[in-house]
């Protein structure tokens, strides 16, 4: 038996609301009735009335604002703008960053080590560094700052922030809402990568940086404040609760820099902790705002035999 998180009243058969994650009772269930964070990404007007269907179908006489054709504010031109309504392709991103930004790891990867190194370009050379590495030499290439969260040094290193960022990312998503998810991932990452080049050129040492472990880390952080006692599987077998997981990943970064300097291990160890930094401040202010994040990691349930928003628990 779950409780509906808005009036505590124990439901047999909760409703789990696809977009902050929360359990509600049937007359709090729509996201209206319990003033869910979601509604922030349902603020385009023509998004909440526009279906994306011709009216022309059914009234031959009649076409489509969208579909008319002419040089007037209806014409042919504005079907080449891009769609933001809930029937058009930008549609398919609302709730849906994270596997935007693990694509963009993935097609990033492949330009890194196929396409680059069949035009010529491998990992060694300056246009490859230039386009992909953050580095001491050149802090001031301003599109690594981005570039750079996108990218990764080999195999293993873009699978385990993968893993991260596909187990925690929606749960954060969900929560923060997909713009802030979004700002969180691409400048928590750039920050993290900036605050590494930044130390190690204070202490005069070179430091080049590329991946996504500052991002990865923000989303850790903003879920330990959440949720600190959410249950994860430390290498898919030890059952931790996120703020042993979290203080461990910090108390390793902050010995290896004490034994081995800031990138000790071949590893960004002050951009782990900037991002952790910043993933903690921003999640102690997601919790002020409004409630916590749901007590366990929930898989399937959607639109299975309970109905559309329902879980079981």
């Amino acid at each position: 038996m779950a409780r509906c998180t808005l009036c505590g009243k124990d439901e047999n058969m909760p409703y789990t609301c696809r977009r902050c994650g929360n359990a509600y009772c049937a007359e709090h269930r729509l996201p209206e009735n319990h003033d869910c964070m979601g509604l922030e990404d349902w603020d385009d007007p023509s998004g909440v009335f526009d279906s994306g269907f011709d009216d022309g179908v059914d009234n031959p006489g009649r076409t489509s604002a969208g579909s008319r054709t002419g040089t007037g504010a209806g014409s042919t031109f504005d079907r080449l703008k891009p769609d933001t309504s809930t029937g058009g392709p930008f549609g398919y991103f609302r709730g849906n960053m994270t596997y935007v930004f693990l694509g963009l790891m993935f097609i990033t990867f492949g330009l890194q080590f196929i396409v680059f190194p069949v035009l010529g370009y491998g990992p060694r050379s300056a246009l490859w560094s230039g386009a992909f590495t953050l580095s001491s030499a050149h802090p001031l290439y301003v599109w690594t700052w981005f570039t750079s969260v996108f990218a990764h040094g080999g195999i293993f290193h873009i699978f385990f922030n993968g893993i991260v960022i596909y187990f925690f990312g929606p749960l954060v998503e969900r929560r923060a809402g997909s713009r802030a998810f979004a700002a969180l991932f691409v400048l928590g990452g750039a920050v993290a990568g900036l605050s590494q080049v930044g130390v190690s050129l204070a202490l005069g040492s070179a430091s080049a940086v590329l991946g996504a472990s500052g991002a990865a880390l923000a989303i850790l952080g903003v879920l330990t404040v959440l949720n600190p006692g959410l249950r994860v599987y430390l290498y898919f077998l030890i059952p931790v609760p996120l703020w042993l997981l979290t203080i461990g990943v910090a108390g390793f970064s902050v010995v290896a820099i004490g034994t081995g300097g800031t990138g000790a291990g071949g590893v960004a160890q002050v951009a782990h902790l900037a991002g952790l930094v910043i993933g903690l401040a921003y999640g102690e202010r997601l919790r002020r705002s409004g409630t916590d994040m749901p007590e366990q990691l929930q898989f399937g349930g959607g639109r299975g035999g309970m109905g559309p928003g329902r879980g079981r628990f």
